[in-house]
């Protein structure tokens, strides 16, 4: 059997060990005594009374959070899947025990609230063209829900937006329109420009006549020249051509 001097030991270890408490630099100690509210205490080495004071441990590091993916009907009748991101802290220790009984929880639950309620507020071009004034929104809106309860919504970010395959299908074929219609534009101003530059060639011809003789038979060589090429082409001077036609009417 123990003698009364070694259970005393036992006891003042086992007390002293419910009493002292080491917290890291990032924790904080929210201490109650008898029920009461009585401070902040941490980093490092506490004390705390016997029986008469207890503590809640608050881990004050930036907390990565997802949003699971969400069932959403934006403002023009689309039904999306979205999920997201959110990166908070805890602010104020003492209102994060006491001003609600799971903070976590909590701002899960009105994170998934909020991502809801904002992206219906979009059309989806808006929604996919507009990321970064959406997660502005909703860290605002966030921010401003979770400040009561010691919370600091310091950024939030939609991941992925899941489309219907239909409306996939309906987006690829206005991208390929649009190619198209890109394309087309390119090739008109292509022969815009091209037949300015025709204009002003046969201009400078025109002025020239023998030029244009010169020109005609550079392409008589560059079509008869060539590998595996038999064409023989005699050439008629411009000249000739013309007093044949005059004589001919």
């Amino acid at each position: 059997m123990l003698g009364p001097q070694l259970f005393f030991i036992i006891l003042l270890v086992l007390i002293l060990f419910n009493s002292i408490k080491i917290l890291r630099e990032y924790e904080r100690a929210v201490v109650f005594r008898l029920g009461r509210y009585t401070g902040l205490r941490g980093p490092g080495l506490i004390i705390l009374i016997p029986g008469l004071e207890k503590m809640v441990r608050v881990d004050l590091r930036t907390v990565t959070m997802d949003i699971p993916s969400q069932d959403i009907i934006s403002k023009d009748n689309v039904t999306l899947k979205v999920n997201g991101v959110v990166y908070f802290r805890v602010d104020n220790p003492r209102k994060a025990v006491i001003a609600v009984e799971e903070y976590y929880s909590a701002t899960a639950q009105i994170s998934q609230t909020t991502l809801r309620t904002v992206i219906g507020q979009y059309e989806l071009d808006e929604i996919l063209q507009h990321r970064d004034k959406i997660n502005a929104s909703l860290q605002a809106i966030l921010d401003e829900q979770t400040e009561p309860w010691g919370v600091k919504v310091s950024a939030v970010e939609v991941k992925a937006i899941d489309l219907p395959l239909d409306m996939q299908k309906a987006m690829a074929r206005q991208a390929q329109a649009e190619r198209d219609k890109r394309a087309k534009v390119i090739y008109a101003e292509g022969e815009y420009e091209a037949s300015k530059k025709i204009a002003e060639a046969a201009a400078v011809l025109d002025t020239q006549p023998n030029a244009i003789t010169l020109r005609y038979l550079e392409t008589m060589q560059n079509i008869s020249s060539g590998e595996g090429k038999s064409t023989t082409f005699f050439p008629l001077p411009i000249s000739f051509m013309e007093n044949f036609m005059k004589n001919k009417s």
